[in-house]
């Protein structure tokens, strides 16, 4: 209760600052009122996101774009793009906690849709994707999108985020917008920057060291190079396990507390994993003539990331782990990107860029601390290491971009842009070392069995051609169709329609309509293995497999897509600039996670056909595990996203006591299903998906997101004041076929950072993130009693879909010298 009200108190403050705006602005002096707010570049910034134009302001942006500078990533604390971006663009909600080894590569979303329907462009070009697939149910189920880690917030001059549809301009992966990040390419001075914080808990210590430097090897030359190392350590939210600490457990085994390492948390499977991370970027160009610039830019990492798993009782094998044991999923990866290109002007004034762009990301991924039970009941011996297998997914991305000013006597001259895009992409899968395999496999996560591994490939080609221009004086329109072909879901053709028209400087009205298409992810596609726990065993069937087809599904379809949305661009009071923008996303043949099918439940058989899937399949599970079943990857339904984006940009002068830079940003979200498909009638009645899966899409992400940003600057003093507000969630938990309703009400969350100028180049600063220790509300206690009934840990206190995360409060301190 304390802490909310102090977040209320701190939300109040900022509102009668915000109030005082208006008497502000008429108390000012004449040269006051002119001076420049400190982050005006994010208003006036040239974009290059949203448009082929050149020039274009994002106040003048015919589509939503909102630009965010790095100095406003810095403020957040977060040396996380992901976080960071979270805290200032209302539409992007960033993943706090993933299941399995999807806590090892959290994700983020635009518009509450799936993370998988945004697209991140490094510099304009499409960045490749993660392989490392997020299976497990959740609102994040699916997602496969670009790990945003790889790219060091040091090194990035600004982000522009398109909160529109856009696949007909940057093609599939679109369809609720695009994140595209500008790289620094400076060719003097840097900064160097050390910061270190942890919980408020003591646990989940952070730090990081980045350095930024740009020089110029010749005077038509420059390079810019990045060096980031970050580290997270482990987190702990668990409650008891329940298998140990109940009296009449304790009574049958009376030595457990003393022999149980950490009793009665042994099982700290809730919590962040440890992420030791070092990446790299560069950006630079040599321009031989005035026309002509040859430019290449890249990042590389290398990433250790290690999550605890269900802790196992010291009854499962004790000749090995006589006081049980805790297995840890660990996987060690390499990220690599490099993009080399020409661009200038050539042949009568046609601009041109010819680019190609390579991706790789590599998993290997290792179980720690485990055993293979079925192995050491055969042999009398077992491996406690093991080598699960290894996810790899490349992406390699030729473009051609033309585009040409005609004057044709409209108010402005046409623009004409056209151009080509040719992408060779590969999933593979690499089966693990034959003990981590063997039977059942290793505890925690089985190594991946010779009927999961396997390579797939896929190539692609693209044409397109957009047309933009002002036919009469302040009307703009945009138009885009674009042509793509893809080797395994054939061809296809989508469109966009832009507007904006000026009423009068201060007031403009804007719009869009558009097509989109998605052809599934070749992890979506391809991805099978066995996910367990202490009492579950579940396979993920790739919906292409003989598991599958038995059931009566075969494979997937591509998403479509339709967009719609209208808004407004407005100065209604002087120094004020507020964008207002409503919008509807329909997608048909939706690619979703779907429920949990049971085959067994507590050692009955409830679904031979499920049961027999498997068989089909080649897995083979644990036997001591009592409930199994399958999940998998269909289009069964179909989903209608709407909402509103409110952002509103704001000074306030204080004469002699410095000034206040205000930013409000809003967004109100609701996803719908529409269509449910009847399910096939090899699953012999059972639905493919369940509440819980329904639930995570229409209600597991926040109804609405606030964030109010007050930036206060005064000689070598800077305060920065975010209140973010998150609206209600919830979803079901659900045990062996019952479902627990997991509620999330609204919370705020205040972040608060002091920066001093110690010297002309040394900046101290100090923070706390989650300033007054606000918690989700936790778990429905029906729904944990009965998981507990069923044998399970029990140990999880908050809903995994909590936008704000589960760890509470952070601090942190940051120095940084710039030079």
């Amino acid at each position: 209760m304390t802490s909310k009200l102090w977040g209320a108190s701190a939300l109040a403050l900022s509102a009668a600052l915000l109030a005082a705006q208006a008497q502000a602005a008429d108390a000012a002096s004449a040269s006051a009122v002119d001076a420049p707010a400190a982050d005006a570049t994010t208003i006036d910034a040239v974009i290059v996101t949203g448009t082929r134009q050149t020039g274009v302001r994002a106040v003048d942006s015919a589509a939503p774009v909102q630009v965010v500078d790095s100095g406003a990533l810095t403020r957040t604390g977060q040396s996380d793009l992901r976080l960071a971006l979270s805290n200032l663009a209302p539409s992007f909600t960033a993943q706090a906690f993933g299941g399995d080894a999807a806590n090892l590569t959290l994700s983020a979303r635009l518009r509450g849709t799936s993370a998988n329907q945004t697209l991140v462009l490094i510099n304009g070009k499409r960045r490749h994707t993660t392989a490392n697939l997020a299976v497990l149910a959740g609102a994040y189920q699916g997602s496969a999108a670009a790990d945003l880690n790889f790219i060091p917030v040091a090194g990035i001059s600004r982000v522009e985020v398109l909160t529109d549809g856009a696949a007909a301009q940057y093609g599939t992966d679109a369809i609720a917008g695009v994140i595209n990040i500008i790289l620094k390419d400076d060719n003097h001075g840097g900064e160097i920057s050390a910061t270190g914080g942890s919980y408020y808990e003591r646990d989940g210590e952070t730090s990081s060291l980045s350095a930024n430097i740009g020089f110029a090897p010749a005077d038509n030359a420059y390079v810019n190079l990045t060096f980031e190392n970050r580290f997270h350590d482990f987190s702990l939210r668990s409650a008891p396990d329940a298998r140990i600490n109940a009296s009449s457990v304790v009574a049958a085994n009376p030595t457990w507390p003393t022999i149980i390492q950490d009793y009665p948390y042994a099982n700290k499977i809730a919590g962040d994993a440890r992420v030791q991370l070092n990446v790299g970027a560069f950006s630079a160009g040599l321009k031989p003539s005035e026309n002509l610039e040859i430019y290449s830019f890249g990042t590389y990492g290398q990433k250790k990331a290690t999550a605890y798993e269900n802790y196992r009782l010291p009854n499962r094998i004790p000749t090995v782990y006589p006081a049980g044991f805790s297995p840890r999923l660990e996987t060690l990866e390499k990220d690599l990107a490099l993009t080399g290109g020409v661009k200038g002007q050539a042949f009568g004034g046609w601009a041109f860029d010819l680019s190609s762009t390579y991706g790789k990301d590599d998993h290997e991924i290792r179980v720690r601390n485990s055993a293979n039970l079925q192995l050491f009941a055969d042999t009398g011996a077992t491996p406690t290491q093991f080598h699960a297998g290894d996810f790899i997914s490349t992406q390699w991305t030729n473009n051609l971009d033309v585009s040409r000013e005609f004057t044709v006597g409209w108010a402005t001259p046409l623009n004409v842009a056209f151009g080509l895009e040719q992408r060779d992409e590969s999933y593979e899968i690499k089966a693990g070392d034959p003990a981590s395999r063997y039977k059942s496999g290793s505890q925690s996560y089985p190594g991946f069995a010779l009927t999961d591994a396997g390579k797939h490939e896929r190539d692609s080609w693209a044409a397109y051609v957009d047309l933009a221009a002002s036919p009469i004086e302040n009307l703009q329109l945009d138009l885009a169709g674009r042509h793509e072909h893809f080797s395994d879901f054939g061809s296809t053709d989508i469109v966009k329609l832009t507007g904006r028209y000026d009423f009068t400087p201060a007031f403009a009205l804007r719009g869009t309509a558009s097509t989109g298409f998605r052809a599934p992810t070749l992890a979506e596609l391809n991805y099978s293995a066995t996910n367990v726990s202490p009492t579950t065993a579940f396979v993920q069937l790739a919906p292409n497999s003989a598991g599958a087809r038995l059931l009566g599904l075969n494979g997937l379809k591509p998403e479509k897509s339709k967009n719609l949305s209208i808004g407004i661009v407005a100065e209604p009071i002087d120094r004020v600039t507020l964008t207002i923008d409503a919008y509807q996303i329909k997608i048909d043949n939706r690619i979703v996670g779907s429920g949990a099918l049971y085959g067994k439940i507590g050692g009955a058989v409830v679904n031979a056909a499920i049961t027999n899937a498997i068989a089909a399949n080649g897995n083979v599970l644990d036997p001591s595990v009592g409930t199994t079943g399958i999940n998998l990857f269909t289009n069964g339904l179909d989903t209608r996203t709407r909402g509103v984006e409110f952002l509103a940009s704001t000074w306030t002068d204080l004469g002699d006591h410095g000034k206040i830079d205000w930013t409000l940003g809003a967004n109100i979200n609701t996803t719908k299903v529409t269509r449910i498909a009847a399910p096939p009638a090899g699953l012999a009645g059972s639905a493919l998906f369940d509440q819980t899966a329904i639930a995570n899409l229409e209600h597991a992400a926040p109804r609405y997101k606030v964030n109010l940003t007050s930036l206060y600057s005064s000689g070598k003093w800077t305060v920065n004041l975010v209140n973010t507000v998150y609206g209600p969630a919830w979803s079901y938990t659900n045990v062996n076929g019952s479902y627990f309703k997991d509620k999330i009400k609204t919370h705020l969350i205040t972040d608060l950072e002091l920066a001093y100028k110690i010297t002309p180049s040394l900046r101290g600063a100090l923070g706390a993130n989650n300033l007054f220790d606000v918690y989700p509300d936790g778990l429905n206690k029906a729904g944990t009693a009965a998981s507990i009934a069923a044998g399970n840990p029990g140990v999880a206190l908050y809903p995994s879909f909590s936008a704000f995360g589960i760890n509470g409060g952070y601090y942190y301190g940051r120095l940084t010298y710039s030079f």
